[in-house]
């Protein structure tokens, strides 16, 4: 992390962390075939491709329906968290990874504008301060990467001769 970060003003704190968050579901992905993307390792619908998947979900949620007061119909995406998770048949590594990162991008662009005391009113729990809308995030998006290691872990350790470890500290 650039050392000019640690005395930048916080909302840029903020963007530096849910960037480096973001970066790290898109590259649970790295190097996977589709089949071990799609691996169902739980007994949930958690899959690292359906966890990207609901990444793009709680992007537009948090940052297009929040801000913007869109509904979820209007944005284009499930009804409930849960659905997010749901893969199409039509659903790669590469399409799903193009509509995350550019959830990402309309996030930074729909957030520019704001200053962390404004006040964002379209989410369903009611008007919140863009500052408490970030820290969710950050805590959704960090506890995401967590699931996302584990999964990948189990993943690469199911290859023939692979090393069972490689969670953020090789990569």
């Amino acid at each position: 992390m650039d050392p000019a970060l640690f005395t930048a003003p916080l909302k840029s704190q903020f963007e530096a962390f849910l960037d480096e968050h973001r970066a790290g579901l898109a590259a649970s992905l790295d190097g996977l075939t589709e089949a071990e993307a799609r691996a169902s390792l739980v007994p949930s619908r958690t899959t690292l491709l359906g966890l990207v998947k609901h990444g793009t979900f709680i992007e537009r949620v948090w940052f297009d329906e929040a801000v913007t007061g869109r509904t979820r119909a209007e944005i284009g995406i499930p009804a409930t968290p849960d659905e997010s998770f749901v893969l199409a048949p039509s659903d790669t590594i590469g399409t799903v990874r193009a509509d995350y990162l550019a959830a990402c991008q309309e996030a930074r662009r729909a957030t520019a504008p704001l200053g962390l005391d404004d006040v964002v009113s379209g989410n369903r729990r009611g008007p919140l301060p863009l500052r408490w809308v970030y820290l969710h995030m950050l805590r959704e998006l960090a506890q995401h990467c967590g699931h996302a290691d584990i999964l990948r872990e189990q993943v690469l350790a199911a290859r023939a001769g692979a090393p069972a470890a490689e969670g953020p500290a090789a990569r």
